[in-house]
């Protein structure tokens, strides 16, 4: 494989020609820094029983670059600042979507491309009234303006539309009741579709496609890639789906938007092996995109990135060691975990006994069975559970995203000190972020960068 996609991009590159990437990929890990990168291939090797990296296709491709992250108002900055430099080539304050640090509305390199004929699609495994997605056809002054947002969506006019759901879908940001966004969608001529059979069953006769969860699923994001079980929506899935629908009747080509947005949420919970999983799961989705990319290789770009880093993340905690492959022993996010000692406290009455919480650990995250528990380490965990299961004073811990059972939280924390990851924290770093690109004008992407050139080189190898 390594040695296809190098010669591929040799002659790619190698090789003068005329015109323009006709068909544009522009993949974006949330919260992917260079450390999420390096640490999942390290894991992927240590699983194999050795030491070094398993390679990512994305990792292989011959482009590999980095940028730099800043927002106008903050060296740390946010999804939505971000997301707007990314999409627009400019840099803007902490919170807003697709305008300017003034306040202005920019024009989006998704808009563009609409507007040079090419089809637009816009993804994610979050919801698709987040930062990031937002930030391509929105223009909101607030990224928690969820509604208003999602109201901007028809007036992008884009083709393809695919996530979760829609956070605030009948409720404005000053929390008032509102006109349900699924109508105004559909009366701008979308089809909504729930789950990828549905999108099969709509999608021939559809000029406009919105793909989200089926009901009752979440709207806020996909399960976790560590949690999904047959059924569940993926974002490889959407990247097919997307392809799909934007590859009819396409004559000028399209450009499409893929987020991988819970490498962030697993980050600001400081969950390894689920942040792991997630970078994989977003290279699953490039996979997809490099098959077609093999189909038309003189007329294909696919870009790899990232927003920021979240969570500063260490791969080593001091001593000179690492123990990832501890990792593959947990089977669930921290947030099913932290549910499924819910169910148990519920299931016993709140009469938890230590040794049904041992066999649930030893079950969910492989401690004594598979993975040697230090004396520390035993009383972090015992400690917490008398006071939060047999005393029952419970203070959930939030992150970002998610609350857990403290006693979650802890096993978490046993299961970093093993795999010996640190975290710096909760939130986002100034780090920098990988760059990635192959195909046409992928040499557009060589050196050092800031994030708000991406867009614009972008739009220079399309020629939008």
């Amino acid at each position: 494989m390594r040695r296809l996609i190098y010669a591929l991009a040799f002659v790619l590159i190698s090789v003068v020609a005329n015109g323009q990437a006709k068909y544009v990929f522009y993949f974006i890990g949330d919260g992917m820094g260079v450390n999420q990168v390096n640490g999942t291939e390290m894991y992927l090797a240590e699983k194999q029983g050795r030491i070094g990296t398993e390679s990512l296709l994305f990792t292989q491709f011959p482009v590999a670059s980095m940028a730099t992250t800043f927002s106008a108002t903050n060296s740390v900055t946010d999804s939505s600042a971000a997301g707007t430099a990314l999409a627009t080539g400019h840099k803007t304050y902490n919170g807003a979507i697709g305008l300017d640090d003034q306040k202005n509305k920019i024009t989006t390199v998704a808009e563009q491309a609409k507007k040079a004929g090419k089809k637009v699609g816009v993804t994610t495994s979050v919801s698709v009234d987040h930062a990031t997605p937002a930030a391509f056809y929105a223009h909101q002054p607030d990224r928690n303006m969820y509604y208003e947002i999602a109201t901007d969506l028809p007036k992008a006019n884009f083709d393809f539309y695919a996530g979760a759901g829609f956070l605030k879908p009948a409720t404005t940001a000053d929390k008032k009741e509102a006109p349900s966004i699924y109508p105004i969608i559909e009366e701008a001529g979308y089809t909504i579709a729930r789950g990828v059979n549905d999108f099969k069953a709509k999608a021939p006769k559809a000029g406009k496609m919105v793909l989200i969860q089926e009901e009752g699923a979440s709207t806020a994001s996909l399960p976790y890639a560590i949690d999904s079980k047959a059924g569940d929506l993926t974002l490889t899935q959407i990247t097919e789906s997307a392809i799909d629908f934007l590859s009819k009747d396409a004559k000028k080509g399209f450009f499409l938007m893929v987020e991988g947005g819970q490498i962030d949420w697993a980050c600001h919970g400081n969950d390894a092996a689920t942040a792991f999983r997630e970078v994989q799961d977003m290279d699953n989705a490039i996979k997809v995109a490099y098959e077609f990319y093999k189909k038309h290789p003189k007329e294909t770009l696919i870009v790899v990135t990232a927003d920021h880093e979240t969570g500063g993340i260490a791969l080593g905690t001091g001593r000179y060691e690492l123990n990832l492959k501890a990792l593959q022993y947990q089977k669930n996010s921290i947030d099913v975990l932290s549910a499924k000692m819910g169910q148990l406290r519920k299931a016993k009455d709140n009469k938890v006994a230590w040794e049904d919480m041992k066999a649930l650990l030893a079950d969910e995250m492989g401690f004594w069975k598979e993975l040697p528990i230090s004396w520390e380490q035993e009383k972090l965990l015992r400690d917490e559970f008398e006071h939060s299961f047999v005393k029952n004073a419970v203070v959930f811990e939030e992150s970002m995203y998610s609350k857990s059972e403290p006693l979650a939280a802890r096993a978490k924390e046993v299961m970093s000190q093993i795999a010996r990851v640190s975290w710096g924290h909760g939130g986002h770093s100034g780090g920098y972020v990988p760059v990635y690109a192959i195909g046409k004008g992928a040499e557009l992407f060589q050196g050092k960068m800031d994030n708000t050139d991406i867009p614009k080189r972008i739009a220079k190898a399309a020629n939008y």
